[in-house]
């Protein structure tokens, strides 16, 4: 796997992300953005989404084996709620992050955990 390739990929999601953040909806440029960043992601599902489909799957097994394994996309940024057996009541996600590439668990606001890393 091309660790780096996959980081620069998802860092052009997140710019994309956050480009499209930026502007409200009637902006004219809104639709273009949203259409680019939807390529962006198709691309990423098809060069990326099995290597790290596996990669989530082992983190959920080991942590939190209740709860499914969506598609990679749906963990980059704000992340994905999460319930782990070894933390019960705790507010925790798994987050993809990028530079490198990683899977982060998060419990609460204060506290991550580095549970994955692209190699």
């Amino acid at each position: 796997m091309d660790v780096k390739a996959l980081d620069k990929a998802l860092q052009e999601i997140v710019t994309k992300r956050n480009e499209l953040s930026k502007i409200d909806y009637n902006n004219p440029k809104y639709d273009d953005l949203e259409e680019q960043l939807h390529d962006l992601e198709d691309v990423f599902q098809e060069n990326y989404g099995e290597y790290l489909e596996d990669a989530l799957q082992h983190v959920h097994d080991e942590y939190c084996p209740d709860s499914d394994v969506l598609m990679p996309i749906a963990y980059l940024g704000k992340g994905v709620y999460v319930e782990v057996d070894k933390l019960p009541g705790k507010d925790t996600k798994l987050v993809l992050a990028t530079n490198p590439t990683r899977i982060l668990l998060t419990i609460g606001v204060d506290t991550q955990q580095v549970v994955w890393e692209a190699k």
